[in-house]
């Protein structure tokens, strides 16, 4: 199923980076300004996924599950504050996972192309990347706010096959929950599930991936056939 491939898609939160400590601060700095209660990291990990503007409407509502939008004027002037407290503390706390840089570097020794396709406010990804020390091995970064649909949405994947003229079936998306795994289904694309990740607390393996790794230099052995054949 991945011997063949030639472009993998890595999501960014909870795939190669764990950014919940900075969200943390950033979402609780804006409640706190706003004069709403504040919350535990781990009450907050469970609301990382679907992009900013969803988490902040969780921090307003306290909650995952939303049964109302917030009012408008409330959420723009949340939205405000959360963007600018943000990129504030963007790369206090946030960090690569482990295995992610030396497993990056194999890939690219492999030969394999790689993109993020992330649903993280564009602004902040490039950044984040650059700050980390991993922007040099993505030939194209796809955020949140650069296409009309995010994930679980199939644009943003097929969109970076398109820009990168890679067949959807020579693609791999990597990604930590439902909408990465949704997203890839939809789009005709086999997905690695990593099973540390933001998966709001369901285990991974029950999302339909076509396989799970527990750490993140496991996705390694889908790709060794290449360097098999190239030793013939």
């Amino acid at each position: 199923m991945f011997e063949e491939k030639e472009l993998l898609l890595f999501d960014l939160d909870g795939t190669l980076i764990d950014s919940v400590p900075d969200l943390s601060k950033a979402l609780n700095a804006t409640l706190k300004e706003l004069g709403l209660p504040t919350y535990g990291e781990v009450t907050i990990r469970g609301w990382i996924g679907n992009g900013a503007a969803m988490l902040v409407k969780r921090g307003l509502a306290g909650r995952r599950e939303i049964d109302r939008e917030p009012e408008e004027a409330l959420f723009r002037k949340a939205m405000e504050i959360f963007l600018e407290r943000y990129a504030a503390v963007l790369n206090d706390a946030t960090g690569l996972y482990p295995e992610v840089e030396e497993t990056l570097e194999a890939l690219k020794d492999r030969g394999y192309r790689m993109a993020v396709v992330t649903n993280k406010p564009s602004q902040f990804v490039g950044p984040i990347l650059e700050n980390l020390g991993i922007e040099p091995y993505f030939e194209h970064i796809v955020g949140g706010e650069d296409l009309p649909k995010k994930k679980p949405d199939p644009l943003p994947l097929l969109h970076t096959c398109e820009a990168l003229d890679c067949r959807p079936e020579s693609a791999v998306m990597i990604g930590d929950s439902s909408n990465d795994i949704l997203a890839a289904q939809a789009a005709g694309i086999p997905v690695i599930a990593v099973a540390y990740g933001y998966s709001a607390g369901r285990p991974v393996e029950e999302l339909g991936a076509d396989a799970v790794v527990e750490r993140f230099g496991e996705i390694l052995r889908f790709f060794l056939e290449r360097e098999r054949r190239s030793g013939e």
